[in-house]
């Protein structure tokens, strides 16, 4: 049977995630951005329905035009590749490499921040100046010479992503600590005799999720935007189909096939931009004073 306990805790629950449904939908553009987004992942998933045959496969002449054929919505490549294979194919890739390296940077960057700013001092001051050993150097070109060491493949690009964006997560994580270390709910746990790791686990870490999950959403885009250029420049996975190769290997021929780098543009653009109106919605939302000021 279900404990009575349970219940108010539920509807408290629900109450909560319906109130931050009210705050999140009265941002527009957050709205817009969730259609945007799941419209993507809908692509995504039914890839394999809607284009059974590889992204790489020939299935026409070079050069076709966007409805040039039936069936050919988008045009082919120099190849004679259809470029709406190589679209929702792409988003795959793209949404792969964008979540699952935010994932690896939030990893380090939640360790390395609530460790610093929990415990401070020496260990404090070490962390932060590895941390801004990494900012110093371009995201970008430390990117290119991590793919390049690796070899150029999607777990590559996947480490190389995420070992260039946790220094900012590793920051923030490391401030919301440092002001709530000395709170009254903390000191009460220690009082209680609770562990150093459940406290930072089970008490803090739970309090700075939300500034966390704002710049999560931000870094999935970012993500996205590097993969992107790295496959522009080669240093992709060369057995797979993504945006960023498609747009570069339309870059000789823009004037006589645009639609090739055209139409990956416009899926990249949409993207980033879905994400980040998303990321604006859930800072919308989630910020405290915000949402006091929208009641």
């Amino acid at each position: 049977m279900t404990s009575t306990a349970a219940i108010p805790e539920r509807s408290a629950r629900a109450q909560a995630f319906r109130d931050f449904w009210k705050r999140f939908a009265r941002n527009k553009g957050a709205l817009v951005g969730v259609f945007i987004l799941l419209a993507v992942v809908v692509l995504a998933l039914v890839a394999p329905l809607l284009y059974p045959q590889s992204p790489w496969a020939m299935v026409q002449r070079p050069f076709l035009p966007p409805l040039g054929a039936e069936g050919f919505l988008f045009g082919t490549d120099t190849l004679g590749r259809d470029i709406g294979a190589g679209l929702v194919h792409g988003a795959r890739i793209s949404l792969l490499v964008g979540i699952v390296s935010t994932v690896v940077a939030l990893s380090i960057g939640v360790t390395l921040g609530a460790f610093a700013g929990y415990y401070g001092g020496l260990l404090d001051d070490a962390l932060m100046r590895f941390t801004e050993f990494f900012q110093t150097i371009p995201n970008f070109a430390l990117a290119i010479v991590l793919v390049a060491i690796f070899q150029p493949s999607i777990t590559s690009v996947i480490v190389a992503i995420g070992i260039v964006s946790w220094p900012p997560v590793a920051r923030l994580v490391r401030g919301e600590f440092l002001s709530l270390r000395n709170r009254e709910f903390v000191q009460a746990s220690v009082v209680l005799g609770q562990s150093n790791l459940q406290i930072i686990t089970r008490q803090i870490l739970p309090n700075t999720l939300s500034p966390v999950i704002v710049m999560a959403s931000l870094m999935i885009a970012q993500a996205i935007l590097l993969e992107s250029s790295l496959s522009f420049l080669g240093l992709g996975d060369p057995n797979t189909m993504s945006w960023g190769y498609m747009i570069g290997a339309a870059r000789t021929v823009i004037r006589q096939a645009w639609w090739m780098s055209f139409f990956p543009g416009i899926a990249i653009l949409l993207t980033v931009l879905a994400l980040n109106l998303v990321g604006e919605g859930l800072n919308d939302a989630l910020n405290p004073r915000l949402a006091r000021k929208g009641r």
